[in-house]
C-alpha cells in the first residue's frame, strides 16, 4: 500500500511537472510579456491623454506663434523695399554725422524661406556717433544686423568702422525651391 502510495505520489508529480513544463511555463511568459505591453500602453496612454486635456492650450499657443511669425515677416522687406532700406540705412548714417568711405550692396543670398542681403560698409566718425548710428539702425522698422563689425582709430583721432550689414527679405512661393520635387527627381 505504501508503494503504491508513493507511486501514484510520483505520478501525480510527474504529471504535474510535465503540465507546467509544457503548457503552463509558456502561459506564464507570455503572460509577463502581456503585462509588460499593458504598461507600455498605459504610460502611452496617459501621455496621449495629457497632450488631449492641454490641446486647446496647444491650438491658442500655435495660434499665437502663427502671429508672431507673421509680424516678424512684415518685418522683412519686399523686394521692392530693398532700395528704400538702403535709402534709410545711408540716411542714419548721415545723421549720425558719419562719412561714408564705402556703401556697397553685396548679392542676394536665398536661404530657407528668405533672402539675406548684405551690405558692406566703411564709415567714419566719433565713438558717438557710430554709437548713434549702430543705434539709428537697430531701431529702423525693418531688420538690420550688422555682422564683422570692426574699428580702427587713425592718426587724427577718428574711428573707422567696418561691417556688415545684412538685411532680411522674405522669398514667395515663385522664388523658393520646392524641395520635395527635387528629392523625388533624384530617387528616379
Amino acid at each position: 500500500m505504501a508503494a503504491k502510495g508513493v507511486a501514484i505520489a510520483v505520478i501525480c508529480a510527474a504529471v504535474l511537472f510535465a503540465g507546467y513544463w509544457f503548457d503552463t511555463k509558456e502561459q506564464m511568459q507570455m503572460l509577463e510579456q502581456q503585462q509588460a505591453k499593458e504598461n507600455e500602453l498605459k504610460q502611452t496612454f496617459e501621455k496621449k491623454q495629457a497632450d488631449a486635456a492641454n490641446l486647446e492650450a496647444y491650438k491658442e499657443q500655435m495660434a499665437e506663434m502663427e502671429k508672431r511669425f507673421g509680424a516678424l515677416l512684415l518685418k522683412l522687406p519686399s523686394k521692392t523695399e530693398i532700395a528704400e532700406l538702403l535709402v534709410d540705412v545711408s540716411r542714419v548714417g548721415l545723421d549720425a554725422g558719419l562719412e561714408f568711405e564705402l556703401f556697397k550692396p553685396g548679392n542676394e543670398v536665398p536661404r530657407d524661406f528668405y533672402a539675406e542681403f548684405p551690405i558692406n560698409l566703411r564709415v567714419k566718425g566719433s565713438y558717438h556717433e557710430l554709437g548713434n548710428f549702430v543705434s539709428g539702425v537697430a531701431a529702423l522698422p525693418r531688420i538690420v544686423t550688422i555682422h564683422d563689425l570692426s574699428m580702427k582709430k587713425d592718426k587724427e583721432g577718428e574711428l573707422t568702422m567696418t561691417a556688415t550689414a545684412n538685411t532680411y527679405r522674405y522669398l514667395d512661393k515663385s522664388e523658393t525651391k520646392p524641395k520635395s520635387k527635387s528629392k523625388s527627381k533624384k530617387r528616379r
